[in-house]
């Protein structure tokens, strides 16, 4: 008997679009990235915000008063046996995505799906709090967005 295929995550994915560019990524194609960094089940609401709700997020919940590419919010108060999905918020500030992919000489798509990914790896567990965690969060990172067919994210242009 052949070897069973290991079972996809399952996926809930909401994408809000506060702001919404005709450059702005699809539905679909935000759906491929959360997916290519899902590890197991997830229910994932995915918000793409302006710099006033970016900002006011960042300011209330980090107390740094400026909008940020990526804020990820998990809802992690239940146990990790009691067998739920991972659960989460992921916010992109578009006027920011877009400011970094033009000064780091990235495409828009390309800059979205690293900081996508970024942000699901967070709602797993990954981190940058110390230089270990770094590299391997990075190191992640790496493998998952080169898969997806774009550059190194962390590779200077």
């Amino acid at each position: 008997m052949a070897a069973s295929k290991p079972a996809r995550p399952k996926l809930s994915l909401s994408v809000q679009y506060v702001l919404k560019s005709e450059d702005a990524p699809t539905r679909p194609q935000l759906r491929q990235w959360v997916r290519a960094a899902l590890e197991g089940d997830a229910e994932i609401a995915l918000r793409i915000v302006d710099a006033e709700e970016g900002q006011q997020l960042n300011r209330d919940y980090r107390g740094k008063d400026y909008a940020t590419n990526v804020l990820t919010f998990v809802y992690d108060d239940m146990p990790e046996d009691a067998g739920l999905p991972l659960m989460g918020d992921i916010v992109l500030c578009d006027p920011v995505v877009r400011r970094e992919a033009q000064e780091q000489g990235k495409t828009l798509h390309e800059h979205y799906a690293h900081l996508v990914v970024h942000g699901v790896l967070h709602l797993q567990g990954y981190d940058h709090e110390d230089d270990a965690e770094a590299e391997l969060m990075e190191a992640r990172e790496i493998e998952i967005v080169t898969k997806l067919g774009y550059d190194n994210p962390y590779q200077v242009k």
